[in-house]
C-alpha cells in the first residue's frame, strides 16, 4: 500500500510553520489514540502513520528533504522497516577500483571484500527509553565456517589459484584504443577455485548462524534512534572485514504519555467543581511516581500547567531532562439524580454577571454581529 503524503497525514499545507504542525499532531495524537479508541481496529495503524510524518516534519534536515524527494528521500533505511526485522544492506566499493584494481609493485592483488552491514529494528516501551534498557537480541548472520576457516575447501585441501585470471580476479579485454576491466566469470572475482568444496558451508567459506548480543538502549532514545555495533554484520569475504550491525529503535505508544522531542504531553480530567472552585490534582510522572499540580479557581477545559524536569532525559545530556506538561479537561457529569439536577438550575438561577467570561464574551459578539447584520 503506497504511503499517504505526510502533510496530509497531519491536515496541514505545505510549507507550514513548525508550530503549527506541531498543535496538528498533538491534537490528532489525542484524537487517535488507540486507548481512546479501542473499538476501532484502524486507530492503531493511524496512530503509527501521524508519528510517522511528524517524526520527517518537525526535523528541518528531514523536511527539506522531503519536500524535494518526497519518500524517496527515505527508502535506502531512513525509517522504520517493515516485516521482517532483519534487512540486509549492500556494502559499497570504489568505483576507481572497481575499474583499475589495486596494484602493490606492479602486480594486481586479490581483493578483500567488507561483510554487508545488517539492520535489526528493535521496539521498547516508553519507560524504557526514560531508563534505558540493557538487552540481548538474536541476528541471523553468515559467519565464516568454522570447519574450513572460511576458506571454502574441504579439510585437507586449499582453494587453488584461478587459472584465467592468476589470482586477481578479474580480465582485461582490449577494444581499440581502451582496455576494459571486468570480473573474472570463472572464480567470479574471488582470485581462487575451490575443487574440494566444503560440505558444512558448500564451498562458500561462511554458515548462517544466530547470534546472541548484547545491546545497551541508553536513556533518552528517541524513535529512530541508531545503534551500531562495529564488526558484528556479515562475515567478510577473503579475508575483508565484517559488516556493522545497525539497531534501528521504535517506541510503543503510551496509554497516558505523548512524548515530543524531550518534553511530555499527558491529559487530566477534572470535575467542574474542581475547575470552579480549584484544588489539588495527582498526575503520574514516567519515573513511576507521582507529582502534585495546584488548579487555581476558574480554570478552564484545556489548560496547561508545565512541571519542570518531569520530561524525558536529554541523550547524553549529563542528567538533564523535559518537561511534562498537563492538560486538564473539564469533565460534565452524568447521570444526575434528581436534587443535583435541582442544585444546578438553583446554581444557574444564581450565577452573577461575570461568572461566565467566554460565554458573555460570546454573546456580546453575536449581538455586535446580528446588529451589524440588521444595519446592511
Amino acid at each position: 500500500m503506497s504511503k499517504r503524503d505526510y502533510y496530509d497525514v497531519l491536515g496541514c499545507k505545505k510549507g507550514a510553520p513548525a508550530e503549527e504542525i506541531k498543535v496538528a499532531y498533538r491534537k490528532l495524537a489525542m484524537e487517535i489514540h488507540p486507548d481512546r479508541n479501542p473499538d476501532d481496529k484502524t486507530a492503531e495503524v493511524r496512530f503509527k502513520e501521524i508519528n510517522e510524518a511528524y517524526d520527517v516534519l518537525k526535523d528541518g534536515q528531514k523536511r527539506a528533504a522531503y519536500d524535494r524527494f518526497g519518500l524517496a528521500a527515505f527508502e535506502q533505511g531512513g525509517g522504520r522497516g517493515q516485516g521482517n526485522p532483519f534487512d540486509f544492506a549492500s556494502s559499497f566499493t570504489d568505483i576507481f577500483d572497481d575499474l583499475f584494481g589495486e596494484f602493490t609493485g606492479g602486480k594486481q592483488r586479490r581483493r578483500q571484500n567488507r561483510g554487508g552491514d545488517l539492520r535489526y529494528n528493535l521496539e521498547i516501551t516508553l519507560e524504557e527509553a526514560f531508563k534505558g534498557r540493557a538487552t540481548q537480541i538474536m541476528v541471523p548472520t553468515a559467519i565464516a565456517c568454522e570447519a574450513c576457516g572460511g576458506s571454502g575447501a574441504e579439510a585437507g585441501s586449499k582453494p587453488e589459484q584461478c587459472p584465467t585470471c592468476s589470482g586477481i580476479g578479474k580480465v582485461r579485454a582490449q577494444q581499440g584504443f581502451f582496455t576494459i576491466e571486468r570480473t573474472c566469470p570463472q572464480c567470479r572475482g574471488n582470485g581462487r577455485i575451490v575443487r574440494n568444496p566444503c560440505k558444512p558451508c558448500h564451498g562458500t567459506g561462511h554458515v548462517q548462524k544466530e547470534r546472541t548480543l548484547s545491546v545497551d538502549v541508553p536513556p533518552g532514545v528517541e524513535e529512530g534512534t541508531r545503534i551500531r555495533l562495529s564488526g558484528e554484520g556479515q562475515a567478510g569475504v577473503n579475508g575483508g572485514p565484517a559488516g556493522d550491525l545497525y539497531i534501528f529503535i521504535s517506541v510503543a505508544p503510551h496509554a497516558i504519555f505523548q512524548r515530543d522531542g524531550h518534553d511530555l504531553y499527558c491529559r487530566a480530567p477534572i470535575s467542574f467543581v474542581t475547575a470552579s472552585l480549584g484544588g489539588a490534582i495527582e498526575v503520574p510522572t514516567l519515573d513511576g511516581g507521582r507529582a502534585k499540580v495546584n488548579v487555581p479557581d476558574g480554570t478552564q477545559s484545556g489548560r496547561q500547567f508545565r512541571l519542570r524536569a518531569k520530561g524525558m532525559p536529554v541523550l547524553r545530556g549529563g542528567g538533564m531532562q523535559g518537561d511534562l506538561y498537563v492538560e486538564v479537561a473539564v469533565e460534565t457529569p452524568v447521570k444526575l439524580s434528581k436534587k443535583q439536577r435541582e442544585l444546578l438550575k438553583a446554581f444557574e438561577k444564581e450565577s452573577a454577571e461575570g461568572t461566565h467570561p467566554e460565554s458573555e464574551s460570546f454573546l456580546s459578539k453575536l449581538k455586535e454581529f446580528w446588529n451589524g447584520e440588521q444595519k446592511a
